[in-house]
């Protein structure tokens, strides 16, 4: 299943995001990562009820847009995942 965002509300200096055919283990390291971006202010991640919501997350910047924040998050997840696997077909090819 791919996730998608859907754009619930957005201002200048915030946006709230529902991400469609989620998977918490996505959603999670995304909004604890978006906290590490010094541009932002806030960023509050949460599911009304977890059969029926999807999830929606918030992120609030104190300078810049939001989405920059949000897309700047997703690469360094990207880069870091990919230096994981990366590592790990190393150790592998190692082990043969």
């Amino acid at each position: 299943m791919d996730a998608k965002f859907s754009i619930m509300s957005k201002e200048k200096d915030s946006i709230k995001l529902e991400m469609l055919n989620y998977d918490n283990t996505l959603l999670r390291p995304l909004a604890e990562e978006i906290l590490k971006d010094d541009k932002v202010e806030t960023v509050h991640y949460y599911i009304k009820h977890p059969d029926i919501d999807n999830p929606e997350i918030y992120v609030k910047v104190n300078s810049g847009k939001p989405q920059a924040a949000i897309k700047r998050t997703i690469r360094r997840l990207n880069k870091l995942y990919e230096t994981m696997y990366s590592d790990l077909e190393k150790e592998k090819l190692n082990k043969n």
